[in-house]
């Protein structure tokens, strides 16, 4: 049976920051702050949550939303972060397992992947489910930079947003996992990366690795999949800024086929892609959709779903 994805559901935290305001502090203009980041509104988790209650909330409207999903019937739980809670240790997916209410005979593991974490959890899950023959898991992303955000670095507190997924994977799905493509090259460690506790970031080298690479990779799925761009109906990338999803759909022959949706959001690193599936693809007719996330590593995958 194919393995893909049976439904999708989100948590934005409600509280936020005004990022046209923030930009006016930071000297920058409204025109920069649309055209370039994308984002008018950065969501922001309350100082009492920590990652792994962003799980739950996420889980909890995937439950609510899909009545056939039991949660004592989960086979297996990835939790895609790279801002855990506490330092690491216990790894968060078991304690969302406890939080969650999940069974304790669930597989729980966490996947430190930024950008590119969700498309890379998918295919592990694929994996997963036919290696040990489960039939279904819970792919959840939850990312809150705001954890290591310097607020007066203006490079990355007005880019990162605070949001959490979780992705129904098994059976019977709506869209199908298909040919998928990977990348690393750890030359670009040192261009996104924490030290002591504070991200920082040299936005160039980001944009240009990604302004390079992410067209031809996309280019090389294509070809893998023996498919044109014609045969495809949106390319759902990672939503790193407007300016880097702009530039690469130009590399493209019609760039509307790349959806861009991240003013009420800003980057939320490996919940991107989720939150366009969620919002864009789940209800469509589409039949063909390419996924790539890109980012901290530097990582990169580019992945077919389809009917």
């Amino acid at each position: 049976m194919e393995i893909g994805i049976k439904a999708v559901a989100s948590y934005i935290p409600s509280t936020s920051i005004d990022n046209l305001e923030q930009g006016r502090h930071f000297g920058e203009s409204a025109e920069f702050v649309e055209s370039k980041l994308g984002a008018l509104v950065l969501p922001r988790k309350n100082p009492h949550q920590d990652c792994s209650d962003l799980c739950v909330e996420a889980i909890e409207q995937l439950a609510k939303q899909q009545p056939s999903l039991e949660k004592e019937n989960i086979d297996a739980l990835i939790i895609v972060t790279q801002n855990g809670d506490g330092e690491n240790i216990p790894h968060t997916a078991a304690i969302v397992q406890k939080k969650a209410g999940l069974p304790k005979t669930i597989a729980a593991f966490d996947v430190s992947l930024g950008c590119s974490g969700y498309v890379y959890g998918l295919y592990i899950i694929k994996g997963l489910l036919q290696a040990a023959g489960l039939k279904q898991a819970l792919l959840v992303t939850a990312d809150p930079y705001s954890k290591v955000i310097d607020p007066a670095d203006r490079v990355t507190s007005m880019l990162f947003g605070d949001a959490a997924t979780a992705s129904w994977i098994g059976h019977d799905p709506v869209f199908k996992l298909g040919s998928v493509l990977f990348g690393t090259d750890g030359n670009g460690a040192e261009s996104l990366q924490v030290k002591e506790g504070i991200l920082s970031m040299n936005g160039r080298q980001v944009f240009n690795f990604a302004s390079v690479n992410i067209p031809r990779h996309i280019k090389e799925l294509l070809a893998v999949c023996d498919m044109s761009e014609v045969d495809i109906d949106a390319f759902l990338i990672h939503q790193g800024s407007a300016a880097i999803v702009d530039t690469i759909a130009r590399r493209f022959t019609d760039k509307n086929y790349f959806i861009k949706d991240l003013k009420d959001t800003g980057n939320t690193v490996s919940s991107s892609i989720p939150l366009l599936i969620e919002k864009h693809a789940m209800n469509s007719d589409w039949k063909n959709i390419v996924l790539s996330g890109f980012g901290v590593g530097f990582s990169w995958a580019s992945a077919l779903i389809h009917r």
